[in-house]
């Protein structure tokens, strides 16, 4: 299996969706989009269309989202539909998928080149691609018909990732197209961005759910692979321009403590965030890790107890700042 992904270098951050040559279609702006998620209820307020793109310049150690992380389409396996009718073995011009003695699938990651001719052939959908290009228009085509939900329940469209910064470009895009058509908007974001960048995407955007990890440097750079300055920097500016709700994906053992809660509490005071939101940890994504060929390092890490989140939930609120779970 292999690992997790070459990290980014910081000048790569918002730079390498803007230098593939796919994300244009005769001038036309394409986003690489994961998952589009309907009449999702943890993405801000009311029902909203969730909005994944493809891509994060993070390496979060607990990610429960690895087909989020590389900015391109990737092979996914499903072994249980496998019917082994060996099509795809013929077609794969690599020769990176063979039968093992027991006459089951392999797939040799290190030969697979991603043409995903396998895809294509696959009668069961055993095999699939991860990752589609997408023009704004199309994706609007996708959520205009949900309208009626977004107005009745006060929700909107969320764009999330990965890392929707990384795709800047489109994201602005997209956002603009979505507020000429008076949606609420809210982008999920974990701040790893130039403010310039990140300025003018907030003038489309009406809630920003902004993801913080650590207050503490070193702790967020061993968690994360990534220095906070810049995020921290960035979530100081952003009540500015628009609403602020502040995510903190709760682990046990790195940032449920009582002294890093205390820290949120003042940051959210400080920045003037609406409300945090604590997410506890759990292994829903440890399926994805093996469908996509990668290993699952996860097992140092525990989910927190009810009465653990509780405690921390009414310290926050002890210090004066609203707080919600799993949401």
């Amino acid at each position: 299996m292999i690992g997790r992904r070459t990290r980014f270098s910081d000048h790569e951050i918002t730079s390498v969706f803007m230098k593939n040559e796919k994300y244009y279609e005769h001038g036309r702006h394409r986003g690489l989009i994961f998952n589009i998620q309907r009449y999702s209820v943890q993405d801000g307020p009311g029902i909203r269309t969730t909005i994944f793109m493809k891509g994060c310049p993070l390496n979060c150690s607990w990610c429960s989202n690895p087909e989020s992380w590389e900015p391109y389409p990737e092979l996914i396996v499903r072994d249980i539909k496998c019917i082994r009718c060996g099509k795809c073995i013929q077609v794969c011009p690599a020769g990176a998928i063979s039968l093992d003695v027991q006459d089951y699938r392999k797939i040799d990651r290190a030969k697979c080149d991603l043409c995903f001719k396998c895809v294509d052939v696959c009668p069961s959908g055993a095999l699939s691609k991860v990752g589609k290009y997408m023009t704004v228009n199309e994706v609007m085509e996708e959520i205009e018909p949900d309208e009626i939900f977004y107005r009745n329940s006060g929700g909107g469209i969320t764009v999330s990732g990965g890392e929707p910064l990384l795709q800047w470009e489109f994201a602005y895009e997209l956002l603009r197209a979505c507020k000429q058509k008076h949606f609420h908007t809210a982008l999920d974001t974990c701040g790893y961005a130039r403010w310039s960048i990140l300025e003018k995407i907030l003038n489309y955007v009406d809630l920003v759910l902004y993801d913080i990890k650590h207050i503490d440097a070193k702790l967020h750079k061993k968690g994360t692979g990534k220095n906070n300055t810049l995020i921290l920097n960035n979530a100081r500016r952003i009540s500015n321009a628009a609403k602020l709700w502040i995510r903190v994906p709760l682990i046990a053992g790195y940032n449920d403590s009582p002294e890093h809660m205390r820290g949120i509490a003042e940051l959210a005071k400080e920045v003037g965030a609406e409300k945090v939101s604590l997410l506890p940890y759990h292994e829903l994504g440890r399926e994805k890790y093996f469908n996509l060929g990668r290993a699952y390092n996860i097992g140092r890490f525990n989910v927190p107890s009810n009465g653990h989140i509780q405690l921390l939930k009414d310290l926050i609120e002890s210090l004066g700042v609203k707080v919600t779970v799993g949401s």
